[in-house]
């Protein structure tokens, strides 16, 4: 018997994510990026402009290690601002 599955689950295919989707990043690859991002946007009361480039660094990261299909920052809605990784200061500024 089978008790909630079609009984044809030998034949199903998995698909790739739909455009727009993308994987998790399950072995952490990119999880300082985004801890840093996530405490900027705590520290700015969640005011993503603040924490622009870091969110770059963090996006970044999940394209160069194909998280994430590669993207032109406009079309992600972020400026070409200065390349990614010179926002030190941008988060660790605010006191």
């Amino acid at each position: 018997m089978s008790f909630g599955r079609p009984p044809t689950f030998e034949n199903f295919k998995v698909s790739p994510p739909q455009r727009g989707a993308f994987p998790l990043d399950h072995d952490g690859e990119c999880k300082e990026f985004m801890k840093a991002y996530l405490n900027c946007l705590k520290s700015y009361s969640q005011e993503s402009a603040n924490c622009r480039l870091l969110n770059k660094d963090y996006l970044e990261c999940r394209m160069s290690r194909g998280l994430m299909e590669r993207a032109e920052w406009k079309r992600l809605g972020l400026p070409d601002d200065p390349t990614p990784n010179a926002s030190d200061g941008d988060a660790k500024s605010k006191t």
